[in-house]
C-alpha cells in the first residue's frame, strides 16, 4: 500500500467500472467525475450505513432533503454572498488564474513560464444561475455551496412538527457545487460532489461536551468504513483558516496516496450564527422552547460534515491491496462486506455445459433475491474470473462444477483474501457470506 499511487487508484477505477471523467466522450469537463454501476454501488453502501448509523438507530435525529435552489436571502444571511470567495491571482503570460495562496513562485503553474502575478483579486465560488423566464437581478439564485443551510431553514418546520427534546440533529445526504478554481487530485477537489452532515442543536453551554461526542463519534465512523487509525489524523484549524461562521472547527485527514494527509471530514462549532441571521433575516422565530417552559433560546450547534466522494477515495484507496498467488501479482480490493458493491458471484466451471449453466442460474437468482449485489460471472476461464472479481473487491466466489451435478450437489465458496476454496452445500452458501 505504501507504494502505491493516485494513478494507480483512478486507472483501476475507470477500467473495472467504479469511476469515469464527466462528459468524457467530449473531452471532459474539469471537477466533474460520473461514478459508474460499480461505484454507485459502492456510494450508496457506504451513504446507506451513514444514514443507518446516524439517524435510523438514533432517536434524536431527524432525516431531511432539501432543495438545491433556495431564496437568494438564504445565501445572503448565511454569509456566503459576502464571505464565500478566494483571492486570485492572473498569469501575466496565460492569463489562467490561480488562488494567491498556492502561488509560491514567480512561474505559472499553467504554462510554465516566469510570470508577474497581479493584484489579488476576490472571486465568488458560488454558482449563479436564474429562475424564472426573465434573467435580471430580481432572478438570481445560487446552486448551494453547502448543505448546512437547508437544515437550518427547517429548523422552525422539524421543532413544529416533532417538538424534539434538546439536544437533537437534522441530518442529510445531498450534493453541493463550488466553482472550484482548480479541481484536481480525482474526486478529492471537484466542482459537484455530495456530502453526509449533520446539525446538532444543543443549549450554548453544552457545546464543548457535544463538541467532544461528536469527534469521538467521527473517530468510530472512520472505523466503521475500514479505514487504519494510523492513517487518520485530526487537525485544529487555526482561527484565521476557519469559516467564518465558525468558533472551533477539526479537520479529520486521511493519508491519501500520492497526496498524503488531507482532508476527510470536518468537525464546525457553528455558534449561534447561522439561526441567529436567519431569525434576524427573515423575521421568523427560530428559537426553541424548552419543555419546562423555560427561558426560550436559539441553540447552538455542533456540526460534523463528511464528504461522501472523499470517503469513497478513501475505502477504495484503503482497500487496494497486491500480494502473489503461485508466484504471480494480485491486486485485490480487500472491501469490509456491507460496503463491497458485489458480495458474491456465481460462475459456472464452464459455460458451455448446459447442465452447469442452468444450475449456476439457479443459484444466482437466489442469491439475488437475498443479498441483491450479486454478479453472475461467465466470462474467461475460471483463474481470470477469480481474478477480476477479486480487483473489484467480491468477497466471495461460488463455483458450479461437475461434482455439484454428479456428486452430492456441493459447490466450491473461495474467500477474496485467503484465495482459501471449500466445498458447502447450496442451501449452505448465505450463512457462510459473512
Amino acid at each position: 500500500m505504501s507504494n502505491t499511487t493516485l494513478e494507480t487508484i483512478v486507472s483501476l477505477c475507470k477500467r473495472r467500472g467504479f469511476l469515469y471523467q464527466g462528459s468524457e466522450i467530449y473531452g471532459g469537463l474539469a471537477g466533474t467525475w460520473d461514478y459508474g454501476p460499480l461505484g454507485v454501488q459502492l456510494k450508496r453502501n457506504i451513504t446507506a450505513l451513514w444514514w443507518r448509523t446516524f439517524i435510523e438507530e438514533r432517536d434524536d435525529m431527524y432525516g431531511i432533503d432539501s432543495a438545491i435552489l433556495m431564496n437568494p436571502k438564504v445565501w445572503q444571511a448565511s454569509g456566503h454572498v459576502d464571505t464565500f470567495s478566494d483571492p486570485l491571482v492572473e498569469c501575466s503570460n496565460c492569463h489562467s488564474r490561480f488562488r494567491a495562496d498556492k502561488i509560491d513562485t514567480s512561474k505559472c503553474p499553467s504554462c510554465g513560464k516566469e510570470s508577474t502575478f497581479g493584484e489579488a483579486r476576490q472571486f465568488n465560488m458560488m454558482f449563479k444561475t436564474h429562475v424564472g423566464p426573465v434573467e435580471n437581478d430580481s432572478s438570481i439564485s445560487y446552486l448551494r455551496p453547502e448543505t448546512a443551510q437547508g437544515m437550518f431553514v427547517n429548523f422552525k418546520n422539524v421543532v413544529d412538527s416533532f417538538y424534539p427534546d434538546l439536544p437533537f440533529g437534522i441530518a442529510q445526504i445531498g450534493r453541493s457545487f463550488r466553482n472550484e478554481i482548480s479541481p484536481r487530485d480525482f474526486i478529492f477537489r471537484s466542482r459537484e460532489f455530495e456530502i453526509m452532515e449533520l446539525e446538532y442543536f444543543v443549549a450554548p453551554e453544552q457545546w464543548e461536551k457535544y463538541f467532544d461526542m461528536w469527534r469521538k463519534q467521527s473517530y468510530e465512523w472512520y472505523k466503521s468504513l475500514g479505514l487504519s487509525e494510523n492513517k487518520l489524523k485530526e487537525i485544529e484549524v487555526p482561527a484565521e483558516d476557519r469559516a467564518h461562521y465558525s468558533k472551533r472547527t477539526i479537520d479529520f485527514q486521511y493519508d491519501f496516496p500520492s497526496l498524503g494527509y488531507d482532508e476527510i471530514g470536518g468537525l464546525a462549532y457553528r455558534t449561534d450564527f447561522d439561526l441567529k441571521n436567519h431569525q434576524q433575516k427573515s423575521g421568523k422565530k427560530l428559537e426553541y422552547q424548552p419543555k419546562d417552559q423555560g427561558n426560550a433560546l436559539i441553540p447552538h450547534v455542533i456540526e460534523p460534515t463528511y464528504g461522501v466522494d472523499r470517503n469513497v477515495m478513501a475505502v477504495i484507496a484503503q482497500a487496494y491491496t497486491e500480494d502473489e498467488i503461485n508466484g504471480e501479482k494480485r491486486v485485490y480490493l480487500k472491501l469490509p462486506l456491507n460496503l463491497a458493491p458485489v458480495k458474491v458471484a456465481v460462475s459456472p466451471l464452464l459455460k458451455n455445459k448446459p447442465d452447469l449453466v442452468a444450475k449456476a442460474r439457479e443459484i444466482y437468482k437466489v442469491l439475488k433475491k437475498e443479498f441483491g449485489n450479486v454478479m453472475y460471472d461467465d466470462n474467461g476461464n475460471i483463474g481470470k474470473r477469480y481474478r477480476r472479481q477479486d480487483e473489484i473487491g467480491t468477497p466471495y466466489c461460488i463455483t458450479v462444477d461437475f461434482e455439484t451435478i454428479e456428486g452430492d450437489g456441493s459447490v466450491t465458496i473461495r474467500n477474496r483474501d485467503t484465495t482459501e476454496q471449500q466445498r458447502i452445500l447450496p442451501e449452505q452458501i448465505a450463512e457462510s457470506i459473512v
